[in-house]
């Protein structure tokens, strides 16, 4: 993956903006149409094929997986993760069907050989890797399957979403000052979105910790003590046992008011500014501080700053081309759904 991360990184940029260019032409028109646009939808068409064309230089559309990607990655997931998920049926009907017993894994196997066919066709360079390295092409190809629709997509369907949920709430204010932020950031930059121009856009950058600080993609996590320790908190201590099972609710430390102030609350500045960067170690959604690096020994996703990276594309593109917008929201299996009821084209 570190390959494929740095053999394409020249296209992450480009194919975000013209996958995500996309999406906002489509929600125009369903905006002039019928009132309003469907956010969360549409950002599952958008993600899968900004990761297709930016990964594996392949446009799904022009494949036989046509635009059938998104729902074939949301069908596979559903038997990883249906344990967890409450769908809003009737409590002895949920609990008989998705909390107690995994699906059968044949119920998906063509939907998921239809996904591996297209990783395989697309990704010749990075399976020639993977053969110098000592994995075969097939093992190989199940990793890219698992980590670009399980790790990234799914990361991008729930948290972008959320993400659009907490700054659409924030208001016009904060709107504006984003919008004038990060066009002038572009404008000092020759006109081109570049990691340099992001780096100088710090409430922006604010934003995206500030949504993954209290709405974690990942706020749960599961895993067996392999050794007797000790957790703590700020007034207590427990004794864990080898082989105890432990669960983890990232929200407990993610909004502790000891740490954060109005730690309930979304405040797009908290992490601008000398003080406010401090805070970032107790950033947590990637299993992990977010002013620390993934290491093969500390269990921290090596994929989190791709999703920072892309979190902040989709705030810059959003700002760059409307003043403001307005939402809906409402509950979902899986992250917040979105529609879009209103979208400010850019004034200056």
């Amino acid at each position: 993956m570190f390959f494929l991360l740095s053999h394409r990184r020249d296209h992450v940029i480009p194919e975000f903006h013209n996958s995500y260019a996309e999406l906002f032409e489509s929600m125009e028109k369903d905006l002039a149409t019928k009132g309003k646009a469907g956010f969360s939808s549409a950002n599952d068409q958008a993600a899968f094929n900004f990761l297709a064309r930016s990964f594996y230089g392949a446009d799904p559309k022009d494949t036989r997986l046509g635009s059938d990607g998104p729902k074939l990655v949301s069908k596979w997931v559903l038997f990883h993760l249906h344990p967890l998920l409450i769908l809003g049926l009737p409590r002895p009907i949920e609990d008989g069907i998705l909390h107690t017993f995994s699906l059968p894994p044949f119920l998906i196997k063509k939907d998921y050989q239809r996904l591996y066919d297209f990783f395989y066709q697309n990704s010749t360079p990075i399976l020639d890797q993977a053969e110098k390295l000592g994995i075969s092409r097939d093992e190989a190809c199940h990793n890219l399957v698992f980590t670009t629709c399980f790790n990234s997509f799914g990361g991008l369907k729930i948290f972008f979403p959320n993400m659009l949920k907490w700054v659409g709430r924030a208001g016009v204010k904060l709107h504006a000052e984003l919008a004038q932020e990060i066009r002038s950031a572009i404008k000092s930059n020759g006109g081109n979105v570049t990691m340099a121009a992001m780096e100088n856009m710090p409430l922006m950058k604010s934003v995206v910790y500030e949504a993954l600080r209290i709405e974690p993609p990942v706020p749960s996590q599961y895993a067996k003590a392999k050794r007797d320790f000790v957790i703590e908190s700020h007034d207590a201590a427990f004794q864990i046992k080898e082989g105890e099972m432990l669960y983890g609710f990232q929200p407990f430390a993610t909004k502790d008011p000891k740490i954060f102030d109005r730690a309930e609350e979304f405040v797009p500045t908290r992490f601008v500014g000398e003080e406010g960067e401090k805070l970032l170690k107790h950033v947590l959604w990637s299993n992990g501080p977010e002013n620390a690096t993934p290491t093969v020994n500390n269990k921290q996703c090596a994929g989190k700053d791709f999703v920072v990276l892309a979190s902040r594309l989709l705030v810059v593109e959003l700002f760059r081309r409307y003043d403001s917008f307005d939402i809906e929201v409402a509950a979902s299996p899986l992250g917040a759904s979105v529609t879009i009821t209103s979208l400010k084209r850019a004034s200056f």
